[in-house]
C-alpha cells in the first residue's frame, strides 16, 4: 500500500483548507487516487472528505465574509459616531458597500421634496457624467420606484426589466455608464423614504439575499447619519439663534436706554420751546446718523406717501422715511441718511420724533396764525379809523415789530385767475391772505384779507420805490400760490399812528392802481400810482380801454405787426417831438424822408385829419395807454 493510501481520506483536504486554496483545487486528490486506480473505497472516503471539507470551506468563507461585513458596518459606525462631515460619510459608505458586494459602481439618491423627485447625492466609481447628474421622477426607473414603494429592488438586467418605468433621460444616463444589474435598498427615517443606496454591475449578475440584507444594513447606516446630521444641524441652528436672543437681549438693554434718552431729550426739546432742527440734531446723536427735516416736495414722493399711510418709517434705498404730518395734512418727512441697517426700537424713535415733529409745526403754525390774525386787526382798524389814538396805535405795533412811524406803502393784492366754483376761489383767497401774512410777519408789516383780496401794509426801504415794492410783491405772492397775483401800490405814506386815515386814502389810491392795472391787461404785475399820473384816475370804473386804442391806432398797430414795421415808434416819437419832423429823425436816427415817407403812411391808415388838435390828442392818449397795456420788462 502506498503512502498515500494510508494516509486517513480527511489529509489533503485539510492541507487545502489551511492553505484556502480555491474550490477547484479539491477535486485533485479524488481525481489523482482515480488515475491512481485505488481502491473503491478509498475513493468514495475521498468523496465524503471533498464534501465535508468544501462545506468547511464554505462556512469558514461565510464567518469571513460576515466578519468582514461586520466590521465595516462597525466601521461606518464609528465614523457616524464621530460624525462631522455629512458627504465624507456618506462617501465611506458608498465605497464599502460596493467593496463588500464586488460590485463595479455604487451610488447614493436622496429624495427633493421641493421638487417632488430624487437627485444623486454620492457615487463611487461612476465614470459617466450624466449619469451622475441624474434626476430621477418618484416612480421612474428602478431607484425612482425603491423610492416610491418604500421596498428594495433588484434586476438582472436593467434594459430588459419591464417592473419599472423606463424613461429616455435615465435610459441615457445608465446607459452611458454601461450598467447592467443593479440593486437598490430604500433609505427610511421612521416611514418616510428620504432616498436610495445602490449598488449595480457593467455585466448581468443575481444578487444574492445576504447582499440585499447587506446593503439594507448599510442604507440603514447612511439614514441614521442623515438624520443625525440633521439633529447637529438643528442643534447648530437653536444653539446660534439663542446666541443671538442673547445679544439681541444685550443690544435691547442699551436700546432702550437710547430710547429713553431721547425721550428725555425731546420732551426737553418741547419744554424749551425747540424747534424742528433741534429735533433733527437730537435724533441724530441717538441714531448715529444725520437726521433731517425736509419739506413734502423735496422727499421721495412714493416712500413719503407709504409712510404716512402706514404710520410707520419706510426704507428707500440707504434712507429712512418718517412722514411729519397731522390728520390730513403733510408737512413734510425726517429723513436718516446713510442708515440701511435700524432695528425696530430706532425706528420707533424715528416715528416719536417726527410725531414731535408734527406738533411742533402745529404749535408754531398756531402762534403764526394768531400773529397774523393780529397783524389783520390793526390793519382793519387803520383802514377803518376806529382807534385815533396814537399811543394805542403804537403800542399794538411794536408787539408785532412794526414801526408806524415809518414810510409804509399800501398794496392791494388779487389772484387773476378764475376759479371754478365758489369754494374753489375761497380757498385760493386763504391761500393767497395765508402768503401775504407770511411776506408781512418776515417785512415787520401788517396784512388783512379785504374786499375779495388781500391788503398789505409794507415799511419802504431807503432808496426803494413803490412801483419796485409793488412788483416784488406780485412776483412773490405769484410764486407762492402758483397763481398770477396782480398787486397795486400806493404812493408812500407817513406817520400813520397819528394819521390813521391817510391809510384809508393810499388803500384807495393802490385800489384804482390795481383797476388801471387789470383794465390794461397787465395782469400778473405790479406798479405804483405814480407810474400813471393822472390816467390812474381816468382808467378807474369800467372803461373799455381795449377798445379805444383799437379804435383810435388799431390799423397803425396791425400794420406794424404784419409788415414789421417801427410805425407806432415814429408816431409815438413825432408827438413828443412836439410834431418836428426835423428833431424826430434825430430822435429816431433815420432821414427826415423816412418820417416823412411813415408820417405819410400813417396818413393814409388813419385818415386825413389825425393831425387836427381833436384826433392828436386822441391819438396821443392811445399811444400813451398803449405803451402802459405792453409788457413790462423786469
Amino acid at each position: 500500500m502506498s503512502r498515500d493510501h494510508a494516509k486517513p481520506a480527511e489529509t489533503p483536504f485539510l492541507e487545502l483548507l489551511a492553505r484556502g486554496a480555491s474550490a477547484d483545487a479539491y477535486e485533485q486528490p479524488v481525481l489523482l487516487a482515480r488515475a491512481e486506480g485505488g481502491p473503491a473505497d478509498r475513493i468514495d472516503a475521498l468523496e465524503r472528505a471533498k464534501d465535508l471539507a468544501l462545506r468547511v470551506r464554505s462556512e469558514l468563507e461565510g464567518r469571513r465574509r460576515r466578519e468582514a461585513e461586520l466590521s465595516a458596518l462597525f466601521e461606518t459606525a464609528h465614523d457616524l459616531a464621530g460624525l462631522r462631515d455629512l458627504d465624507a460619510v456618506l462617501r465611506a459608505i458608498v465605497q464599502r458597500a460596493r467593496s463588500l458586494l464586488g460590485t463595479d459602481v455604487a451610488y447614493l439618491s436622496l429624495n427633493d421634496p421641493e421638487r417632488g423627485d430624487t437627485y444623486m447625492r454620492v457615487t463611487e466609481g461612476s465614470v459617466a457624467a450624466r449619469f451622475q447628474q441624474l434626476r430621477l421622477g418618484m416612480g421612474e426607473g428602478l431607484g425612482g420606484l425603491v423610492a416610491q414603494t418604500a421596498r428594495p429592488y433588484v434586476t438582472d438586467d436593467y434594459f430588459k426589466d419591464a417592473r419599472f418605468q423606463h424613461t429616455g433621460t435615465i435610459d441615457a444616463g445608465v446607459r452611458d455608464e454601461g450598467l447592467v444589474a443593479i440593486l437598490g435598498v430604500p433609505l427610511m427615517l421612521g416611514h418616510h423614504v428620504i432616498g436610495v443606496l445602490f449598488a449595480a454591475d457593467r455585466r448581468a449578475r443575481v444578487f444574492e439575499r445576504e447582499q440585499i440584507a447587506l446593503l439594507g444594513s448599510f442604507a440603514a447606516l447612511a439614514s441614521a447619519a442623515i438624520d443625525t446630521a440633521n439633529l447637529l444641524a438643528e442643534t447648530r441652528s437653536a444653539l446660534a439663534g439663542l446666541e443671538r436672543a442673547n445679544e439681541i437681549i444685550r443690544d435691547r438693554s442699551g436700546v432702550i436706554e437710547r430710547a429713553s434718552d431721547v425721550h428725555d431729550r425731546l420732551a426737553e426739546l418741547v419744554l424749551r420751546g425747540g424747534g424742528v432742527h433741534d429735533v433733527a440734531a437730537a435724533v441724530s446723536q441717538v441714531l448715529d446718523g444725520t437726521v433731517e427735516f425736509t419739506e413734502a416736495a423735496a422727499a421721495p414722493e412714493h416712500a413719503l406717501e407709504a409712510s404716512r399711510a402706514d404710520g410707520h418709517v419706510v426704507r428707500h434705498k440707504d434712507d429712512w422715511i418718517a412722514a411729519v404730518a397731522a390728520g390730513d395734512e403733510l408737512f413734510g418727512a425726517l429723513v436718516l441718511r446713510g442708515h440701511p441697517g435700524l432695528d425696530p426700537v430706532d425706528q420707533l424713535t424715528l416715528e416719536r420724533a417726527a410725531m414731535v415733529t408734527s406738533l411742533l409745526l402745529l404749535a408754531r403754525r398756531s402762534a403764526a396764525e394768531a400773529e397774523q390774525r393780529v397783524r389783520g386787526e390793526l390793519l382793519d382798524d387803520l383802514l377803518d379809523a376806529r382807534d385815533r389814538d396814537p399811543r394805542l396805535l403804537d403800542d399794538r405795533a411794536r408787539r408785532l415789530h412794526a414801526d408806524l412811524s415809518a414810510a409804509h406803502v399800501v398794496l392791494v393784492a388779487r389772484l387773476d385767475t378764475i376759479a371754478a366754483d365758489a369754494d374753489q376761489e375761497a380757498v385760493a383767497r386763504r391761500r393767497l391772505w395765508a402768503a401775504a401774512s407770511h411776506l408781512a410777519a418776515t417785512r415787520h408789516g401788517l396784512a388783512a384779507a379785504r374786499d375779495g383780496g388781500t391788503v398789505l401794509l409794507l415799511p419802504l426801504e431807503d432808496g426803494d420805490e413803490a412801483t419796485d415794492l409793488a412788483r416784488r410783491t406780485a412776483r412773490h405772492l405769484g410764486r407762492a400760490v402758483h397763481e398770477a397775483v396782480t398787486v397795486g401800490a400806493s404812493a408812500p405814506v407817513r406817520d400813520l399812528a397819528a394819521r390813521p386815515d391817510t391809510v384809508a386814502a393810499a388803500h384807495t389810491e393802490a385800489g384804482r392802481c390795481l383797476d388801471a392795472l387789470r383794465l390794461l391787461g397787465r395782469c400778473g404785475d405790479g406798479a405804483a400810482a405814480e407810474d400813471f399820473g393822472f390816467l390812474g384816475l381816468l382808467l378807474a370804473g369800467d372803461q373799455n380801454v381795449p377798445g379805444f386804442v383799437e379804435r383810435t391806432i388799431g390799423q397803425v398797430v396791425a400794420y406794424d405787426e404784419r409788415r414789421g414795421t417801427e410805425l407806432v415808434r415814429t408816431l409815438d416819437a413825432y408827438f413828443s417831438c412836439g410834431m418836428s419832423p426835423a428833431r424826430t429823425k434825430e430822435a429816431l436816427h433815420v432821414h427826415v424822408n423816412t418820417v416823412a415817407q411813415r408820417l405819410e403812411r400813417v396818413g393814409r391808415l388813419l385818415g386825413d385829419d389825425w393831425q387836427s388838435p381833436e384826433r392828436a390828442l386822441e391819438i396821443q392818449l392811445a399811444l400813451r395807454l398803449h405803451r402802459l397795456s405792453a409788457p413790462t420788462r423786469h
